[in-house]
């Protein structure tokens, strides 16, 4: 039977294997995000976060399994802004997964692989919506940067404003 997530896209994309590729990619983010589970909780977690424990590379080598999802979902024509948010998803895990005790906790919650076969899913059903959103996150969070960045700017200038004050 066919894969329901695939009746919306033209042939020309999607192969006789892609219901198999896509049974495969959301087996790794289940094992990689929620295969276990807090016993008496509600709280789920995968070896991602198992690996995340190890200091220094753990959180380096959880991003190779989560990149594999975003090559596939490359390999299957997702648009580069969708692309591009997946990354995002994978490269926020690894950076706040690197900082000891808060990173680990953040491993349990972030799920970007569970995000990103997530947005996979929803582009196979809707590429133009997909890649619009995706789009559109790219930019609110191109103006975030930005903004931020004049924040620090301001604040080193007031600083230095304030330094050279004191020393008249």
């Amino acid at each position: 039977m066919a894969d329901p997530l695939l009746r919306h896209r033209p042939s020309s994309t999607v192969g006789k294997h892609t219901p198999a590729r896509i049974q495969g990619l959301r087996n790794l983010t289940k094992l990689l995000d929620s295969a276990f589970q807090v016993p008496g909780t509600r709280i789920r977690f995968g070896l991602d976060a198992l690996i995340g424990i190890v200091p220094g590379i753990g959180d380096a080598i959880g991003a190779v399994f989560s990149v594999v999802i975003v090559f596939q979902a490359a390999r299957l024509g997702v648009s580069k802004a969708t692309l591009a948010r997946m990354m995002g998803n994978v490269a926020l895990d690894t950076i706040v997964g690197e900082i000891p005790l808060l990173g680990d906790a953040f491993d349990v919650g972030w799920k970007a692989n569970t995000k990103n076969l997530a947005l996979l899913e929803e582009h196979l059903q809707q590429p133009a919506a997909t890649s619009r959103a995706s789009g559109r996150v790219l930019l609110l969070l191109g103006a975030a940067l930005l903004l931020l960045l004049a924040g620090v700017v301001a604040l080193g200038i007031w600083v230095a404003n304030l330094v050279v004050v004191q020393m008249r």
